[in-house]
């Protein structure tokens, strides 16, 4: 179960969309903010080996952006606990990416497409 005030992060390649669990108990999400590959181009480097396709590419490198984006956060003080619900390959890609601290905070993952879902079916997934 989420505890209040619990990120929420569901992704895929090229976007993100962050929650915050603001019911006591249960679920109740409310959208805090919405990211792109633009929000995150100047806070990260590196780059896919070459044999990448460039959508590959640039799927690969948001996907390590928002985890460093949420690494950061995690080691700020700003997420108390995570759940994130991202596409089998952006999942996989951030998976890499994960800080220790941030992998204690992390209560849930989802394989799953949800980024045109309803904070509801967000919900639901989660349950």
């Amino acid at each position: 179960m989420l505890s209040h005030n619990a990120l929420v992060v569901v992704a895929d390649g090229h976007r993100a969309v962050l929650f915050r669990n603001v019911a006591r108990h249960g679920v109740d999400l409310h959208e805090v903010e919405r990211v792109s590959p633009q929000h995150l181009q100047d806070e990260s480097q590196g780059r896919q080996p070459e044999d990448t396709t460039p959508r590959d590419e640039d799927e690969a490198t948001f996907a390590k952006q928002l985890a460093e984006r949420l690494n950061a956060m995690v080691l700020q003080n700003k997420i108390d606990q995570l759940a994130i619900i991202a596409d089998p390959s952006t999942l996989g890609s951030m998976r890499k990416h994960y800080h220790k601290m941030l992998e204690q905070k992390l209560v849930k993952e989802l394989p799953k497409t949800l980024t045109a879902a309803t904070s509801e079916e967000i919900a639901r997934a989660l349950a």
